[in-house]
């Protein structure tokens, strides 16, 4: 079973990363994460500004301002990103994509698929953007071996990290 993210939660991801990458320094520039993270800018934006909605981030307009992350990438799990965005513990349709007309409020997986949502929504509650970040230093240097086997489509890496 395949487990992937919508784009707004791919370019959540990503944009927090690099705005981990830079934690303590200045705010970063709509333009910079996108180049860094190869991330359309017009879609980028709209991403941004639905992290400063939910808190995550902050915004300063002007010059010298940009984006930062509202608390150490210590203290950001890889749920507080994608939860909202991908509402993975709160799924809006069944699992089955319909059925007969007695399943009218739930069907036979639906405990099960529930079960197995709140188990890979408390892994990524374990993961947090400091590890992340770390990560994708070691990958940019060729420093890091991945848990299990890598994509079988292998994909040049883009962005330009700065």
């Amino acid at each position: 079973m395949p487990v992937t993210l919508g784009k707004r939660g791919d370019y959540a991801v990503r944009a927090t990363i690099d705005l981990a990458r830079h934690w303590g320094g200045e705010p970063r520039k709509a333009r910079e994460i996108a180049t860094s993270m190869d991330i359309p800018l017009g879609f980028l934006k709209r991403v941004l500004a639905e992290l400063v909605s939910q808190g995550l981030l902050t915004s300063t307009a002007g010059p010298k301002g940009g984006y930062c992350l509202t608390q150490s990438p210590e203290a950001i799990t890889l749920l507080d990103i994608i939860e909202p965005t991908e509402q993975l513990l709160s799924p809006t349709r069944c699992i089955l994509r319909g059925g007969p007309c007695d399943w009218s409020d739930f069907c036979p997986v639906h405990d099960t698929w529930c079960l197995a949502q709140k188990a890979f929504a408390d892994s990524l509650d374990t993961t947090n953007l400091e590890k992340l970040a770390r990560i994708d230093h070691d990958i940019e240097h060729e420093a890091h071996a991945p848990f299990s086997a890598t994509h079988t489509n292998q994909m040049a890496r883009r962005g330009v990290r700065t």
